[in-house]
């Protein structure tokens, strides 16, 4: 009977056990059913669609015309001044003599810079002697003719014949003293009487302009002159500078002569050099679109040299209203460049524009935006990195 008892106890022991497991292994099977809970992140907007997300590191600003003073960059080199400067060649055939001045000479106008022998000032002053002997007989015989006429003692054919030498002879005269004068013969010299005149073969090249001599091709003993395109000196006055820049199109309403700008080159970080715009070029370059403007430079330091790489800082906008944006703004894909225009909170429009440099910070908007538009200034990545995500 105790046996009977005690089995009973059991069995009621082992059906709570697998009555209390039962119920857990439900437990644990019904918990697996239900879904995990989780974050849902609705995909970012596209190019016209909303961005779910809240930016609390996205900043907006209003786009708006301001008219305060802004720098426009332009690239460019150093050049010499359009009529400070002079490359010579000889006018005339001939073999050196002396040459009297080396690279980095300073010269006046007029200095003399070589000594030529040039048997064309022989020969041209050789015909110059005969032509002026052919006036002096022509002249002669001419008065005779007209005195023996008046004297009804040579018919008037004979009259007009002289006539006809005598013009003929000074025109002759003309041309081979005109031919000496292109050989640099000086004026004063020719006017002088026949035997005080002190003519030879010998040519002095002189310098046109007061400067530095800043290229020599010659050395004593060459034959020289004959050829246009041989430059024998180059003489630039280097006190005073050219920058010659490239301005877009569209930029050319920001620029004028008379603006203040300052000049940079790599020889010199941080020095600024204080130039003025002299001039503003008439023709567009069809291939880059761009005019050619020249603005002139103090160089007395002569630290600026011709041909160095120069940055071209110029003032605008105090004059001209401009529409200007954070560079930060603008993001650029596969050559575009556009902005987020604010349609709404956290909704982005990407809309494509067109900007020009103005500043390190601030751009110039030339197309595709207006005043009173509400764009997105910092954040912009992280706009456009959800929608490559999206």
């Amino acid at each position: 009977m105790k046996f009977q008892v005690r089995l009973m106890t059991v069995s009621r022991l082992l059906f709570s056990v697998t009555s209390v497991v039962c119920l857990l292994l439900l437990s644990a099977c019904g918990s697996a059913e239900e879904p995990a809970a989780s974050k849902i992140v609705t995909p970012p907007a596209q190019v016209a669609g909303p961005v779910a997300d809240s930016h609390p590191r996205v900043e907006t600003a209003l786009v708006e015309v301001g008219s305060g003073a802004h720098e426009l960059t332009l690239v460019g080199k150093v050049a010499y001044g359009e009529d400070r400067y002079s490359r010579i060649s000889s006018p005339l055939q001939g073999r050196v003599l002396e040459v009297r001045v080396h690279l980095g000479d300073r010269v006046k106008a007029g200095s003399v810079l070589l000594v030529l022998d040039s048997q064309e000032i022989a020969h041209a002053y050789s015909e110059y002697v005969k032509e002026d002997s052919e006036l002096q007989y022509a002249t002669r015989a001419h008065a005779l003719a007209k005195d023996l006429y008046e004297n009804k003692a040579l018919p008037l054919k004979d009259l007009k014949q002289a006539e006809n030498e005598l013009t003929k002879a000074r025109a002759e005269f003309r041309r081979a003293k005109e031919r000496l004068l292109s050989l640099w013969v000086p004026a004063q010299e020719l006017e002088k009487p026949l035997d005080r005149q002190k003519i030879t073969s010998r040519f002095e090249m002189k310098s046109p302009l007061t400067g530095t001599v800043v290229e020599r091709n010659v050395t004593p003993g060459q034959l020289i002159g004959g050829d246009s395109g041989q430059v024998v000196f180059t003489v630039a006055d280097l006190n005073m500078l050219q920058v010659v820049a490239d301005v877009y199109e569209r930029d050319l309403a920001l620029v004028r002569t008379g603006q203040s700008a300052n000049v940079n080159v790599e020889a010199y970080p941080g020095v600024n050099f204080p130039a003025t715009v002299s001039s503003i070029g008439d023709v567009v370059d069809p291939t880059s679109r761009t005019i050619k403007l020249r603005a002139w430079v103090n160089n007395t330091g002569h630290r600026l040299k011709p041909e160095m790489f120069a940055r071209f800082h110029i003032q605008v906008g105090e004059a001209t209203p401009l529409l200007l944006i954070l560079r930060e703004a603008v993001l650029e894909v596969d050559g575009k460049q556009f902005v987020y225009v604010v349609e709404g909170p956290d909704r982005y429009v990407k809309q494509v524009v067109k900007v020009s440099t103005i500043s390190p910070d601030y751009v110039r908007v030339l197309e595709g935006l207006k005043s009173g538009q509400r764009i997105v200034t910092k954040g912009a990545v992280l706009i456009k990195g959800e929608e490559v995500k999206g």
